[in-house]
């Protein structure tokens, strides 16, 4: 199994448009040594490969969904008496791509 190298991560991040520092490089580097360290001692637990794939943590787990009811909603003006910017019935929020 090969590592992942800086080149590889900064490969990976300019092909996700995303730009990494030095440091940031640093960090992805030490979390996939974490977790590849994880992933060598889970493989050391005996007949690992024979374990079924659990969908939940619990072996009872069941859920219900309760009933679809219409309810009454509260009026504009209060759902927005919080909001910071608001223009008419709208939130505004800020620019975040440019």
């Amino acid at each position: 199994m090969s590592k992942f190298t800086k080149e590889m991560v900064d490969d990976y991040a300019a092909k996700l448009l995303i730009g990494l520092t030095p440091e940031e490089n640093k960090m992805v580097l030490d979390e996939f040594e974490a977790i590849d360290k994880t992933i060598d001692t889970l493989t050391k637990i005996p007949n690992i490969e024979k374990v079924e794939a659990m969908t939940h943590a619990l072996d009872d787990f069941s859920f219900s969904l309760r009933e679809d009811v219409a309810e009454e909603s509260i009026p504009i003006d209060e759902a927005l008496q919080n909001a910071g910017m608001v223009e008419g019935r709208e939130i505004e929020v800020p620019k975040v791509v440019e």
